[in-house]
């Protein structure tokens, strides 16, 4: 089951928190999260590979939508 995640205009940490939720809830598939500024993309591709999960960045903009997969 495919779940988008939308943590435009967040600030960190909570942009990670709600990723690591979704991806918890998942357990596995596929999880879209929506990033609008570099740090937390990049802080959110880290909580995901620490977790086990595979990322693939694409920008959009100014908008970076990370496909997790597992």
């Amino acid at each position: 089951m495919a779940k988008t995640v939308d943590c435009r205009g967040l600030s960190c940490p909570e942009p990670v928190m709600q990723a690591r939720q979704a991806l918890q809830q998942a357990s596995e598939g596929t999880v879209t999260v929506i990033v609008n500024n570099a740090v937390a993309r990049d802080n959110v591709c880290r909580a995901a590979n620490s977790l086990g999960w595979q990322v693939a960045v694409e920008e959009d903009g100014d908008d970076f939508e990370l496909s997790i997969s597992k």
